[in-house]
C-alpha cells in the first residue's frame, strides 16, 4: 500500500490515484493510521487539483465502506434529500416528515454546519433530550414506526466521512466539488436510499456561488450517484437571499414549528420545500408526476398529518412531546434581543448571504475549530430577501446574542450586508435548474 504522504505528493502535484491507492488511504484514515494533519493535506491536494470521475467513485465507495451499509425491508420507499448548503436553510426539518406523512420512509443522516452555512445535526441539538446519535437498532425502530428520523453520523456509517467533513469545515476546503460529493453520497449510498433528491444552492450564500458551478455540482452528485445505481435528480436552488427568515439553529426549530403548523408560510421557503419533497415522491413512486406530486405534499401539510409525523419522531428521539405545542419552554432563548432597523427605505437589492452566515458563526451558532460548541439560543430571525419593500426605520432583523458585545458585533454585520436601492429590484427565481 502506498504510504499516505506519497499518496498525498502524487495527488498534489497532479497524478492519477487507483482505487486501490484511495481505498488504502480512507481505510488508514479510519483506523486512525492516517493522522488529522495527512488528512487535511489530502483534502487541499483534492481542493487545488481535483479528480477525475474514477478517482470520485473510489473516494466515494470507499468512504461508504468504511462502515454498516443500511439495508431495509419497508412498506414504501426509502427516500432522501439533501442540501450543498445554505443559510436560513431549514428544509430538511420539515421536508422529511411531509415526505413520510405522503407514504414515503426517511432516514435522513444530516451533518453539522460547514463554514458560514448551518448544519441540520446543530439545529436538531437546540432540542433538549433529542438524540441525534442514535444506535442503529434505535434508527431503524423509529424510521419504521414514525416514517422519518433525522440524525447525525453514527460510528457506524461512512466514519471516515464523518472524520474528513470535520476537517474540510476548518481548513478552507469546504467548496471542493470532489469531496463534496464523495461527503454526500458516502453517508446516502451507507443509508441503503432508494432515491435522492440533490439540492445544490448558487447565489452569495452557497459554496457553489455561480450557477456553472452549482450546476457542475449537480451534474457530479447525480452522475455517481446514479453509477452507483442510486437514482437522483438534482435541483438548483436561489441562496442570494437567507432562505428561511431566520438563520441560526434553534430559531431555526422555531421557524420550521411555525412553517409546518400554519403560523408562518413565507413563499420561498415554501415553494422550495414542496419542490423538493415533490421530487421525491415522484422517485419513490408515490405520484405518477410533479403536479400530483406537489398535491399530495401540500395536502399533508395542509391537513396537519406532516406536523403529527415531526412531534412523533421528535419524541420517538428523546425530545420533548410536546415541543409543537410549547416550543418557546423547551428551545433556547437568547439573553440580548435587539432589533437592527434600515438606514433608508427602498427595496432590498441585495444580500451578502455568506456574510451573514459567518455572522452567526461570529455569535457562536458555528465553529472556528472542530472541536468547537455551538450556543443554540442565537442567530437572526425576520431576515429580509432581495425584491422586498423596506421603510426608513423598519427591521432587516433581529439578533439572538449571548451579550452586548456580541450584538453590537452582529449589528454592524448585518447593516452591512444588505444593499438598498430606491428603485424595486426583481430577484433571480428560486428554481434555477433542475438535472435528472
Amino acid at each position: 500500500m502506498m504510504l499516505p504522504q506519497e499518496l498525498i505528493r502524487a495527488k498534489r502535484d497532479g497524478k492519477s490515484l487507483d482505487p486501490a491507492e484511495i481505498e488504502g488511504f480512507i481505510a488508514g484514515l479510519t483506523e486512525g493510521r492516517v493522522t488529522e494533519g495527512q488528512a487535511a493535506a489530502f483534502a487541499m491536494a483534492v481542493f487545488f487539483r481535483g479528480l477525475s470521475l474514477p478517482e470520485r467513485v473510489a473516494l466515494t465507495r470507499a468512504m461508504t465502506r468504511s462502515g454498516t451499509v443500511l439495508s431495509w425491508a419497508l412498506p414504501g420507499p426509502v427516500l432522501d434529500k439533501h442540501s450543498s448548503g445554505g443559510v436560513g436553510d431549514a428544509v430538511s426539518l420539515a421536508l422529511a416528515p411531509m415526505v413520510a406523512a405522503c407514504g414515503g420512509y426517511v432516514p435522513m443522516i444530516s451533518g453539522r454546519g460547514l463554514g458560514h452555512t448551518g448544519g441540520t445535526l446543530d439545529k436538531l441539538a437546540a432540542i433538549p433530550g433529542y438524540d441525534a446519535t442514535p444506535d442503529l437498532d434505535r434508527f431503524r425502530r423509529v424510521t419504521r414506526e414514525v416514517g422519518c428520523a433525522i440524525i447525525g453520523q453514527t460510528p457506524d456509517l461512512a466514519p471516515a466521512d464523518r472524520r474528513l467533513y470535520a476537517i474540510r469545515d476548518v481548513t478552507g476546503t469546504v467548496e471542493s466539488l470532489d469531496l463534496i460529493t464523495a461527503s454526500i453520497l458516502s453517508k446516502k449510498l451507507a443509508a441503503g436510499l432508494d432515491g435522492l433528491v440533490m439540492d445544490v444552492k448558487t447565489g452569495s450564500g452557497a459554496f457553489m456561488a455561480s450557477l456553472a458551478e452549482a450546476r457542475a455540482l449537480g451534474e457530479s452528485i447525480v452522475g455517481v450517484a446514479n453509477g452507483a445505481g442510486l437514482r437522483t435528480v438534482a435541483l438548483v436552488t436561489d441562496m442570494d437571499s437567507p432562505l428561511a427568515s431566520a438563520a441560526g439553529n434553534g430559531v431555526e426549530i422555531a421557524y420550521t414549528i411555525d412553517y409546518l403548523t400554519g403560523h408562518v408560510r413565507e413563499p420561498a421557503f415554501h415553494r422550495v420545500t414542496v419542490e423538493l419533497a415533490a421530487e421525491m415522491l415522484v422517485l419513490g413512486h408515490l405520484a405518477s408526476d410533479l403536479p400530483a406530486a406537489r398535491h399530495r405534499v401540500v395536502a399533508a401539510l395542509e391537513s396537519g398529518r406532516a406536523t403529527e409525523v415531526f412531534s412523533r419522531m421528535v419524541a420517538a428521539l428523546g425530545g420533548p412531546a410536546d415541543l409543537v405545542e410549547r416550543p418557546e419552554h423547551h428551545l433556547p432563548a437568547a439573553p440580548v434581543v435587539r432589533t437592527v432597523a434600515a438606514r433608508e427605505a427602498g427595496w432590498v437589492a441585495g444580500v451578502a448571504t455568506r456574510e451573514i452566515g459567518l455572522a452567526v458563526v461570529a455569535l457562536g451558532g458555528g465553529r472556528t475549530r472542530p472541536q468547537d460548541g455551538i450556543d443554540p439560543a442565537v442567530g437572526f430571525t425576520g431576515l429580509k430577501r432581495v425584491g422586498e419593500a423596506i421603510g426608513s426605520g423598519a427591521p432587516l432583523g433581529t439578533i439572538r446574542a449571548r451579550d452586548a458585545a456580541a450584538a453590537d458585533r452582529a449589528e454592524a454585520a448585518l447593516l452591512a450586508a444588505y444593499r438598498i436601492d430606491e428603485a424595486p429590484s426583481q430577484p433571480d427565481a428560486l428554481l434555477r435548474d433542475r438535472i435528472g
